[in-house]
């Protein structure tokens, strides 16, 4: 089932000038290589292979966009960490980003993707300055939570939230086993929503 009918692949950039015009409002999705971003997305959104999911980690180098409904869009960024990949590469991907977090004003929040068992890796809080440096509020999903006894995943998310603070939401999340999927989704639909009169958006409160 589709929670969103109307989605559908806009276009992939290499680089800024290749972005979708800056009107609207998106919501970013960003995580470490293998951490099951591609997974995660298709969970929330309800399809199958609307973002590629992959064994070799890396494989997601691009800016991809998605339109979830009118002036509503999803942002598949690059999978970030991973290894094997030329210097060369690593600086256009930081330079790639720098420029979306900086540039794009229909940004209206981030969620951060990180496995369970390995989060808040450097990479992961490089993300994280980036979305506040550009003020964009930030949902972290801890994905692959079924991979642990659920007291374990329950304290390794405790530490999350405890060192995020007030920087960001968090949660547990399955794509297996759809934990979390509907919180998740909630997240999205709170940060596709206008900002009202008292101020920017933010996620809502998780179980």
């Amino acid at each position: 089932m589709s929670f969103y009918p109307g989605v559908r692949f806009l276009t992939s950039a290499a680089q800024p000038a290749q972005f979708v015009p800056d009107d609207g409002r998106e919501v970013a999705f960003a995580g470490r290589s293998n951490a099951g971003k591609s997974s995660a997305i298709n969970t929330i959104v309800g399809r199958k292979a609307l973002a590629r999911t992959s064994r070799t980690p890396g494989r997601t180098q691009l800016v991809n966009f998605f339109e979830l409904a009118p002036d509503q869009r999803l942002v598949d960024l690059p999978g970030y960490g991973y290894a094997n990949v030329p210097d060369r590469i690593r600086r256009q991907w930081g330079a790639l980003m720098d420029a979306y977090f900086v540039g794009r004003a229909s940004l209206t929040g981030l969620f951060l993707i990180m496995d369970v068992r390995r989060p808040l890796t450097p990479f992961d809080r490089q993300m994280l300055a980036w979305a506040d440096a550009s003020g964009c509020p930030v949902h972290a999903l801890l994905t692959k939570a079924d991979k642990l006894p659920k007291g374990q995943g329950l304290r390794a998310l405790a530490d999350v939230r405890r060192e995020l603070g007030t920087a960001a939401g968090a949660q547990l999340f399955s794509a297996l086993k759809k934990t979390g999927a509907e919180t998740a989704r909630d997240a999205l639909e709170a940060f596709l929503q206008p900002a009202g009169p008292s101020g920017p958006r933010t996620a809502p409160a998780e179980p």
